[in-house]
């Protein structure tokens, strides 16, 4: 809406804005908001339900409201990856990691934000409304972070929060973890955050950022269970950080924010990591066979260490091609970037319809 009426107190900054998310159309394979395709084991899905119901007779009491047993385990996953020493309070939990972004944003706006676009656009966007101010930092022309310009604008503009996504959203490449620690050791000189957004970590073949946490206490990690755990529904993010820095976030939680129902499928999940990991190691086999099938049909894929590819080199326009692949009942993403299109990795049926799609639209 952009013409709202004089009577609503509608702060400024949010007059211009419409609700961010993607277009949610039928269609028969859903490419376009990088879900896992599979979907929990049966397994899985019993035990969570065991676990509901159990929880469900208590539903008249608030949650545990610092979410202590669902941090436990998400430190414990967290260090079976990376080899560190994280405990409960080095986590926090909340409604998927957005709202963990938004209170990183409320708790230590107090200058500017600094991210490097194209990236996740969320990130501008809760800026904005939280009131903080954002500068669009510079990537190279093939989306890659430019590590020393990079470090010569934080130098210059001191920002409290510097935001580096890795792999990238939309374009799935990755910073490495020596050029993320030259940018936390920036960060810190001028008393600023690192804050690392890892939602496709799992699916990369880079060393977490995680493991810098000990170093440098002015590193924080954003995860998500909605991609690698195929748990988008539960909405479940969390942070790694330094414990002052979670200690911090809880000036500005609701409180009771989680509900006890996400908290007990959260922790059942994690019980059932292996399995969930072993679906990862499909989507990551399946990811590289995409790229050769796209090189085949003669576009260009830009390099992705995340579930999902950004493409190029078609000769119509974007929204054209992406009307087509719509049309054969095939969605997936078109990111505003002029002539690519983003598609998520999808089972093997989904990935099938996409490539028989393309090649009749091309």
């Amino acid at each position: 809406m952009s013409n709202w009426p004089d009577w609503l107190p509608l702060r400024d900054q949010l007059r211009p804005l419409t609700p961010y998310g993607a277009p949610q159309v039928p269609a028969t394979a859903r490419m376009n908001t990088n879900e896992n395709p599979y979907g929990p084991s049966k397994e899985l899905s019993n035990a969570i339900a065991t676990r509901i119901a159990d929880v469900a007779q208590s539903l008249n009491r608030y949650p545990d409201r610092d979410c202590l047993k669902l941090r436990e385990g998400l430190a414990a996953f967290l260090n079976s990856l990376s080899g560190t020493d994280l405990n409960l309070e080095n986590i926090w939990v909340a409604n998927g990691s957005n709202e963990i972004l938004q209170s990183v944003f409320l708790a230590f706006g107090s200058r500017l934000a600094l991210g490097f676009t194209p990236s996740y656009s969320m990130h501008p966007l809760i800026a904005k409304v939280a009131s903080v101010d954002w500068v669009d930092g510079a990537r190279r022309k093939d989306f890659s972070l430019d590590t020393e310009q990079a470090l010569k604008q934080i130098e210059e503009l001191k920002p409290a929060l510097t935001f580096v996504t890795t792999p990238n959203n939309p374009t799935g490449t990755s910073v490495s973890i020596t050029d993320l620690e030259k940018l936390a050791a920036k960060c810190k000189s001028i008393n600023g955050l690192l804050v690392i957004d890892e939602a496709y970590a799992e699916f990369s073949r880079q060393p977490s950022a995680i493991t810098l946490i000990g170093k440098f206490p002015n590193v924080l990690v954003s995860r998500t269970m909605s991609k690698a755990f195929a748990f988008a529904g539960a909405r479940v993010g969390y942070l790694a950080a330094n414990k002052e820095t979670i200690a911090a976030l809880q000036l500005v939680r609701l409180p009771y924010h989680l509900s006890a129902l996400t908290q007990a499928a959260a922790e059942v999940a994690l019980d059932f990591k292996e399995q969930l990991l072993s679906e990862v190691r499909q989507l990551v086999q399946d990811r590289d066979h995409m790229i050769e099938d796209l090189h085949s049909l003669g576009l260009t894929v830009i390099p992705s260490d995340a579930n999902f590819l950004l493409f190029t080199g078609f000769k119509v326009p974007s929204n054209d091609l992406w009307q087509r692949l719509l049309a054969e009942g095939v969605l997936i993403r078109d990111v505003g970037l002029p002539g690519y299109l983003r598609v998520t990795i999808g089972n093997g049926a989904e990935n099938q319809a996409f490539l028989t799609a393309l090649k009749g639209a091309l």
